[in-house]
């Protein structure tokens, strides 16, 4: 089976599991799934409830930004998010739906077997690296289980605060390296 059908497989897993019964659409992720490059946020938001796609907002259109200024597209890359649908009134995740959620992340990253993971954001930090502040772990890379993992701010963090994007755009540039590094030594 294919990579593809076994993300189609998990996608209609996770359309099964209604989480929460107010929201319009599952966002399962959606990419490349032979991609190097794993991005995971926290949940989606409003307009990617309404798409079913992850990071389509404001949010997303700095994250397209972002990739674009290391030569990367949507194309290039598999984007997701820890929980699968909308948690009602854009809340936080509670503990027990990201336990429920959980497998499924667990399982695309099996399929996709990146070379790096993305962890944009607190929330999606601590899921990996429980404890850890984002504003001590942004750029700075991790390794747990094989797997190599750099914890960013989210891009909402630019919309807020305009001069996160530097710091954004710095972070960016660590993937770019970490990717090239990574590369030359397969």
């Amino acid at each position: 089976m294919s990579k593809y059908s076994k993300l189609q497989e998990i996608a209609e897993a996770i359309a099964a599991d209604r989480l929460y019964p107010g929201a319009l659409n599952p966002v399962p992720g959606s990419g490349n799934p032979d991609a190097n490059l794993v991005i995971i946020g926290e949940a989606p938001g409003q307009q990617e409830d309404q798409i079913g796609e992850p990071f389509v907002g404001r949010s997303g259109k700095v994250l397209d930004k972002m990739l674009d200024s290391i030569g990367l597209s949507r194309e290039q890359v598999f984007i997701t998010n820890v929980v699968k649908y909308r948690p009602p009134e854009n809340r936080d995740p509670r503990q027990e739906e990201i336990a429920r959620s959980i497998q499924y992340l667990d399982r695309q990253l099996s399929v996709i077997d990146p070379i790096l993971i993305l962890l944009m954001g607190r929330h999606a930090l601590n899921i990996f690296f429980p404890g850890v502040k984002i504003s001590e772990a942004h750029s700075k890379l991790y390794k747990k289980d094989d797997r190599l993992y750099l914890p960013l701010f989210h891009p909402a963090t630019t919309l807020y605060n305009p001069s996160n994007t530097e710091i954004l755009s710095e972070g960016f540039a660590v993937v770019q390296q970490t990717l090239k590094k990574i590369k030359k030594f397969k």
